[in-house]
């Protein structure tokens, strides 16, 4: 079985105000040649199809004309619901399309469903988690049990997934999983999915089956053998500058506990990115920072004195200049800004710390649900404007 396992399409994104539309169009150009060219079986899309849970028209168009497409292939094709997407609204008409070979798997109360797939090593078994906010899924997953967090419910989740493949004797197994699991790298460009501080989830969670196909992280990586993100394939954000990335192609073992082969496919790169740092002068005249002309760009200048039209300027020489920050060789930072205090920090985290700093009590698990769903509504209602 030929899996092709990719995630974190973001269609409707933009990179700094730049419109990424016609990347993420060539983008689905080249994953349609690639699932005919390399004879995939399967593809699996780990989460985040859009960049937010009302995409635009323009990215909705291109989704369904990427699924049209890869249905056309012959491939089946299982997608599943990241944190940026609505499940909801990902999910509809899904048991209606299951007969044309697109399954799109974004209810909680399915994780122990699998996609049946088979080729001429038997049955293959695809589990398709959507993204498990814990607040919003515990009563489904956990039920009276104990602990709270991505590491609970995906435990809850794979319990289920061991139980059904006890069912399935010789069937080899996928798990589809949009999460941070512990020794991936993130990026920048990643909303953060803590819960009360814990984010990460062992990679023993999935123990068990013959491949689990991260999304969440854009960066390509192996947490194991077995455990991998595809990474997105696109860059959104500067921390990605040395990002190579990628599709995966998986050759799953013709039985199950089998080696598994894993290969990258490189996806196309529409423009370059890359941060540079130096003095306004020698940026726009120096030999060396001539490569970068058709980069995008993050600029730090360290002029002492901050020039004047610096970004006209640059982008004389830098037409795609779409960052510029000024620090000063040889002057302290300034004190940490309200921004930076909040990096890492979840919506989810700040608005449960603001009710409990005015109320001076902690919020309980009941009121950190509707906190959660509040700020679902409130992401969404700011889609639509």
């Amino acid at each position: 079985m030929r899996l092709l396992h990719t995630s974190d399409w973001h269609l409707g994104r933009s990179f700094h105000r730049e419109d990424l539309l016609a990347a993420q169009a060539q983008f689905i150009d080249f994953l349609v040649e690639a699932v005919r060219s390399e004879k995939i079986d399967a593809l699996v899309v780990s989460g985040d199809v859009y960049d937010r849970a009302l995409p635009s028209v323009d990215a909705v168009s291109l989704c369904n004309e990427a699924l049209r497409r890869l249905q056309a292939t012959g491939a089946r094709v299982v997608l599943i619901s990241g944190n940026h997407d609505s499940a909801r609204r990902l999910g509809f008409g899904a048991d209606l399309i299951d007969a044309a070979g697109i399954h799109l798997r974004t209810d909680p109360a399915r994780v122990g469903q699998p996609v049946l797939l088979a080729d001429a090593g038997g049955p293959v078994a695809v589990y398709a988690f959507p993204y498990l906010e814990p607040d919003v899924v515990r009563e489904e997953l956990l039920a009276a049990e104990p602990g709270r967090g991505h590491g609970a419910v995906l435990e809850a989740a794979m319990a289920r997934v061991r139980g059904d493949l006890s069912t399935r004797p010789g069937a080899r197994s996928v798990v589809l999983a949009h999460a941070y699991v512990t020794g991936g790298e993130p990026s920048d460009s990643e909303r953060d999915i803590s819960v009360g501080g814990v984010s990460a989830v062992p990679a023993g969670v999935f123990s068990g089956v013959d491949y689990a196909a991260l999304g969440h992280l854009h960066g390509a990586q192996a947490i194991s053998e077995r455990v991998r993100y595809s990474g997105s394939p696109l860059a959104y954000s500067f921390s990605e500058e040395h990002h190579r990335k990628a599709v995966l192609v998986v050759d799953l073992p013709p039985s199950p506990g089998g080696p598994v082969r894993v290969e990258p496919l490189p996806t196309p790169v529409p423009r370059p990115l890359a941060r540079v740092r130096g003095d306004l002068d020698d940026l726009l005249t120096g030999e060396r920072w001539a490569r970068f002309t058709g980069h995008y760009l993050q600029v730090t200048l360290t002029d002492a004195q901050r020039p004047r039209e610096a970004m006209t300027r640059l982008r004389s020489r830098f037409p795609h200049t779409l960052v510029l920050g000024f620090e000063p060789d040889g002057v302290a930072g300034e004190e940490q800004s309200y921004a930076q205090r909040l990096r890492g920090r979840s919506d989810l985290e700040v608005a449960s710390d603001f009710v409990a700093h005015v109320r001076g009590a902690d919020v309980d698990p009941s009121e950190r649900a509707l906190l959660a769903r509040a700020l679902q509504h409130a992401r969404e209602r700011a889609a639509v404007g």
